[in-house]
């Protein structure tokens, strides 16, 4: 079959790819040029393991070519953004872009898929009215259905063809048409149901764990108030045979599990409230930890205090910063006054600061937050990184460095603190003391 895939992000890439590593010959559509250049050059313009390798297998035997505009097809698959306006509502407008632009290519026993997380309903209200402008009927004429992704950065490829997949359709005939596309590549399972069980199927998944990190959230804030390990508390809960505790941390990212439970709310605002009280919790923390980042420095002494920020993504070993909750913590440090060093082997820059060298951005700074658990970052000579420091005050939101035997520690909001400032810094009488935990 002739696939058109519009949008070539995170989603829209991988699927594009193993689409025409299952033989049918498929067209991304992207309106960023440079996205099509390097595609057309047969290199992955995101990292994903495993992608750039069969990017360029399929783009050189003529499987997959880019283009910026829509082409006549068999299957049209959107995977464009989905994500939500400063009033939390939905912004649909690069959904409704590309039903637009499919629509002149629109023919009888065409399948048009919609990928995109979208509200419930948005299939049947918004985009279906849109393809019928072409005159033809929707479940009648052509095909529609809905199927969500449900990946996870980092190991995309293998998630798209072993993960279950659910398919909504117009009607059973949409469904078993979209199922048969997705078997050609798929070797989960495949389940068929209505566009709006579809739709809602996967905003109840990340709604679901979004409320779960709000309760470790939560109960982190807890345990600051009350002096006690999170951690320890979370590991020992964690032996309960039908407990299963997440990590806090500095909030929540990505472009699913941030964004998605607002459609929930957005649609039902009067059945939501849990579902709003876990956004309310998650979206909080940056601020949080900032805070508790301020006043660990007020201790210093120093003008304007540095910090250095290490991971600027929104999870381990990618380069996703979309909603990255690391980006709200260094915008509330500046705002508090402190200046703000970032350091990420897998991000460029956040728009307004460059990436620099973790040797880089620790030395001088008076504290050093971990916001991002890397990999690289779980091993370091700590003890060496805090001689490179001005005041040595180490903040781990995620737990990585607990059991590093170098470092005096302590428990601090929402966060286990390693910190080993002197008591000299402190004592007006200049006498030295022992390194010892903070009060």
């Amino acid at each position: 079959m002739k696939i058109c895939v519009v949008g070539l992000g995170y989603i829209g890439l991988p699927t594009a790819t193993l689409a025409a590593l299952a033989g049918h010959k498929v067209v991304g559509v992207d309106t960023n040029p440079s996205v099509v250049e390097a595609l057309n050059n047969g290199t992955a313009h995101i990292q994903e393991p495993g992608l750039d390798e069969l990017v360029r297998k399929v783009v050189l035997a003529g499987r997959l070519t880019a283009q910026a505009n829509v082409p006549d097809a068999d299957v049209y698959i959107v995977a464009v953004p989905t994500p939500i306006k400063d009033d939390k509502t939905a912004d649909l407008s690069y959904v409704k872009a590309a039903a637009y632009s499919v629509t002149p290519h629109i023919q009888e026993g065409s399948l048009f898929i919609v990928e995109s997380t979208i509200p419930p309903g948005c299939t049947e209200e918004l985009i279906i009215p849109i393809l019928e402008e072409s005159e033809l009927r929707a479940g009648i004429d052509f095909y529609v259905a809905h199927c969500p992704e449900r990946v996870i950065p980092g190991n995309v490829l293998h998630e798209l063809v072993h993960n279950d997949r659910i398919v909504g359709g117009i009607n059973p005939a949409s469904a078993n048409r979209a199922r048969a596309f997705y078997a050609t590549f798929v070797k989960g399972g495949i389940f068929t149901t209505g566009l709006k069980e579809a739709e809602l199927t996967k905003l109840a998944e990340n709604a679901y764990r979004d409320v779960n990190i709000a309760f470790a959230n939560e109960l982190a804030g807890i345990c600051e108030s009350l002096g006690v390990d999170v951690w320890e508390v979370i590991k020992m809960a964690n032996r309960h045979p039908r407990v299963n505790i997440l990590k806090p941390g500095p909030g929540v990212g990505g472009h699913c599990i941030a964004v998605d439970p607002w459609f929930l709310v957005e649609s039902c605002p009067d059945c939501t409230r849990l579902i709003s009280a876990a956004r309310k919790v998650n979206d909080d923390r940056p601020a949080r930890i900032a805070q508790q980042v301020a006043e660990m420095l007020a201790r210093c002494d120093v003008d304007v205090p540095r910090v250095a920020c290490l991971g600027m993504t929104y999870k381990a070993d990618v380069d996703d910063m979309r909603c990255s909750p690391s980006l709200d913590v260094v915008a509330e440090l500046e705002r508090l006054g402190c200046e703000v060093r970032i350091s990420d082997p897998y991000a460029n820059a956040n728009g307004k600061h460059e990436c620099v060298s973790v040797e880089e951005a620790v030395s001088g700074a008076d504290a050093l937050v971990l916001l991002v658990d890397h990999k690289q970052y779980l091993n370091f000579d700590l003890e060496s990184l805090t001689k490179l420091m001005r005041h040595p005050v180490i903040v781990d939101t995620r737990g990585a460095w607990r059991d590093t035997p170098e470092l005096e520690m302590m428990v601090a909001p929402e966060a286990f603190v390693r910190d080993t400032i002197r008591t000299e810094y402190f004592e007006p009488s200049g006498e030295t003391k022992a390194a010892v935990p903070m009060p």
